[in-house]
């Protein structure tokens, strides 16, 4: 992996097997792909009987994604013809990036993209001197809280979570989300801005 810094902000190259995939911010042209990325993203819940229904659910509307887009808070994976495979986007709250969602295209999972996507949000969250990254997952989905685990997070318990965070929880289970749970990644080496 090389990082280096372009004219629009931090670069990630790497080199997934024999594909070259690059992480930068996202634009406006990128925001009607996204939701196409996120529902076959969406597509892995298939395996699990009881949140299958997330495959054909809503995803982000273009507009949401342009709104996020405009705000500098969201990155895309792209592949070497410039095209987007994957996506993160959030926005700060108080001295947290909170992700809001993470997508990668279903044949390309499993390949480092979404660690990528993960290290350049925390790499802009360091630089605009925030504290932590966090989000909301479920709990017992493999490639949710336990892969975010691997990449530094950890569950917060209940009297460890901020206000907004607590709420985002309680309105959860309403949209048919269960099992979920609240997690944090402390950005050590925050700076200010």
């Amino acid at each position: 992996m090389r990082r280096t810094w372009g004219a629009v902000g931090l670069t990630v190259i790497a080199l997934v097997t024999d594909l070259t995939f690059s992480i930068r911010a996202a634009t406006k042209n990128d925001a009607k792909l996204l939701p196409n990325i996120e529902r076959s993203a969406g597509a892995a819940f298939r395996s699990i009987p009881d949140l299958a229904w997330i495959a054909s659910d809503e995803v982000q509307s273009e507009a949401q994604h342009l709104a996020l887009i405009e705000n500098g808070a969201a990155w895309v994976a792209v592949n070497e013809r410039d095209e987007p495979v994957g996506f993160l986007n959030g926005e700060r709250r108080s001295d947290a990036f909170h992700i809001l969602e993470i997508s990668v295209r279903s044949e390309l999972q499993g390949r480092g993209l979404g660690r990528l996507l993960i290290e350049e949000a925390a790499a802009w969250a360091s630089a605009a001197g925030l504290s932590e990254l966090t989000l909301t997952t479920f709990r017992n989905v493999p490639w949710n809280a336990p892969f975010y685990e691997r990449l530094g997070f950890r569950v917060l318990e209940p009297a460890e979570q901020s206000d907004e965070l607590r709420q985002i929880l309680e309105i959860e289970p309403e949209n048919g989300l269960h099992g979920r749970c609240a997690m944090v990644r402390q950005l050590n080496n925050a700076a200010a801005v």
